[in-house]
């Protein structure tokens, strides 16, 4: 039976609160995901909160009660609570019906097998990261590569924007060492998108594994990084902009790439 819990001094609310913070992520391994919808996206996944906590009129909704009844049979701590006290955790009016904690998972670099890797150089924006993630598994990207200081891709902000894909996409952190080695040893091509780069021809077919390698949001990439390039590419500008955001940019870079390899495998 789930546990109850009316009270925001109770010590578990105030250890989900402070997931918030990097530090409170950071000494117990843990980040939250809100939605009864990610929470099920998660589970179809196999992956499963250690905390789950929902709200009690939640439960009128069948795929709420199945998804409860299913992490209590599996063992997951499931909480019954109010939605006052959901808002107070997810710092936000009108917060999710369910909220849960989950495990943080990193996947070493040489686990990532797949013909798209995604590498992310210094990326800051939370916000960025998880719309990259997002992207990436629209695509079908085998995994997203976090090079160098970077932001938290379990930050609450992040997660938000991953819409799910936090669960589906394998996370990795590694030097840019790490990544030309790795991208020796699988023989794949290492594409970097910069503004020195050249245009594409549209009609130009790239095919084999490869490596998408894009920079920071303020700096772009580091010369040592646009030297070790196989290939460097930039996006055409028509108008007044000379640049885009680091998540639409890399989203356009990752469906002309697939276009270029005859969008295979569309799942429709």
């Amino acid at each position: 039976m789930a546990h109850q819990i009316t009270s925001a001094s109770n010590p578990l609310i105030k250890t989900l609160k402070a997931l918030h913070a990097k530090k409170g992520r950071a000494e117990s391994g843990l980040f939250l995901a809100e939605g009864a919808r990610l929470a099920r996206e998660a589970a179809d996944l196999g992956v499963w909160p250690d905390t789950m906590l929902y709200a009690a009129d939640a439960l009128q909704r069948g795929q709420v009660r199945d998804l409860v009844s299913q992490a209590e049979r599996l063992g997951v701590r499931v909480v019954e609570t109010n939605e006052r006290l959901l808002s107070g955790i997810a710092k936000r009016d009108n917060a999710q019906t369910v909220i849960g904690a989950y495990r943080q998972a990193i996947t070493p670099l040489e686990a990532i097998d797949g013909e798209v890797v995604v590498a992310l150089e210094g990326v800051r924006d939370p916000g960025n990261l998880g719309t990259i993630l997002r992207t990436a598994d629209a695509v079908g990207a085998a995994g997203v590569v976090l090079l160098g200081a970077s932001c938290d891709p379990f930050s609450v902000e992040a997660v938000r924007a991953s819409m799910g894909s936090i669960f589906a996409v394998k996370l990795a952190r590694a030097s840019f060492d790490e990544l030309l080695a790795y991208k020796k040893k699988r023989n794949s091509i290492l594409i970097g998108a910069s503004l020195k780069g050249s245009i594409l021809d549209a009609d130009r077919a790239i095919r084999g594994r490869l490596v998408l390698l894009m920079g920071n949001e303020q700096s772009g990439l580091a010369a040592d990084m646009e030297a070790a390039c196989d290939l460097l590419v930039k996006l055409p500008m028509r108008g007044r902009a000379d640049s885009l955001n680091l998540a639409v940019a890399t989203a356009v870079m990752l469906y002309d790439l697939w276009r270029r390899r005859g969008y295979d495998g569309d799942r429709a």
